[in-house]
């Protein structure tokens, strides 16, 4: 007979690809961690993993029984929340994932409320790549994500927030500052400095102004951005521009504010959600968390029709 626990420890196993730190992560010893899942092999006459390989990869059955053992597990676990819903407790922990082009701009927005309104939460913020975010959705490592949608993954939920602009911020002398309109085809050139591969925001930048990059870019060197602070302070230097997101605009101080425009022909729009496995069981801790953010934002950004929204995928 299959159990609860034997599931939890091939999880384990498939999430961390490691024997010894699947069973440090389950409280127990090697060898019976090891024990339980041959014995489970046994039981099933089939091989979930392939001990040849390093890192250790489940094998073809043994992907598919363990993603079942995760719906299970995540099916378990609701047992207790419909419990502390019931009793309308408001506690467990929460690790959140969110992307690089958000994290600065957002969390100070809400993230000291929502631990002041619900202490007994236990909260874990991981600053990652959409990809990397996506990766530790579908491996459990994280609860849920803040990034930019959609996403189009038949495994994850999305639940929009808010719809940020995307803005144009340049050199106070360059010669786009004191031109009366700025169209998207006045910025597809090589003064534009992009984030690294790997950012979601510099694949939206792409899709927008339809620029792919050069190998003749008149910026004066070469730079793999993963940062846009680290960008506006290298354009308030040396010059150049680039796109940021509404939200680094908030506090920004006035005198850099002076170097931000908006667009004449189009009002882009990124849409930012919550996300989260389609099986996840934390929905209470979910919906808190979701008015809390949108509680922190402006009015204006809550209008997903004031522009269009641009996919990145």
């Amino acid at each position: 007979m299959i159990t609860l626990t034997q599931l939890e420890y091939i999880v384990a196993v498939d999430t961390f690809r490691h024997f010894g730190r699947a069973a440090e992560n389950c409280f127990i010893t090697q060898p019976t961690l090891s024990m339980q899942i041959k014995k489970l092999e046994e039981d099933l006459e089939v091989i979930i993993f392939d001990r040849s390989k390093q890192p250790l990869i489940p094998t073809d059955i043994g992907r598919r029984i363990i993603d079942q053992a995760r719906i299970a597990l995540q099916e378990s676990h609701k047992i207790n929340n419909i419990i502390k819903d019931h009793k309308n407790l408001i506690s467990g922990e929460l690790t959140i994932g969110i992307i690089p082009t958000l994290a600065p701009y957002l969390l100070p927005l809400f993230i000291g409320n929502y631990k002041r309104k619900y202490p007994s939460i236990k909260i874990k913020v991981e600053e990652l790549t959409t990809v990397n975010i996506i990766d530790h959705l579908n491996r459990d490592l994280l609860d849920v994500g803040i990034l930019v949608t959609p996403l189009h993954e038949d495994r994850i939920n999305e639940k929009p927030l808010f719809y940020e602009g995307m803005l144009l911020y340049l050199h106070e002398e360059h010669l786009l500052a004191s031109k009366p309109s700025i169209s998207l085809k006045d910025i597809a050139t090589p003064e534009l400095w992009l984030l690294s591969d790997g950012h979601c925001f510099r694949d939206q930048v792409i899709n927008l102004c339809k620029f792919q990059g050069s190998a003749n870019s008149t910026l004066p060197f070469y730079f793999e951005a993963g940062s846009l602070e680290t960008i506006m302070n290298i354009i308030d230097k040396e010059g150049g521009m680039t796109i940021i997101p509404e939200l680094a605009t908030i506090g920004m101080s006035e005198m850099r504010f002076d170097n931000v425009r908006t667009f004449a022909d189009s009002n882009p729009l990124r849409e930012v959600s919550l996300v989260y496995s389609r099986h996840y069981a934390k929905y209470k801790l979910i919906e808190l968390l979701w008015k809390e953010i949108v509680a922190s934002m402006p009015e204006k950004l809550l209008q997903k029709n004031r522009g269009t929204i641009v996919e990145w995928r």
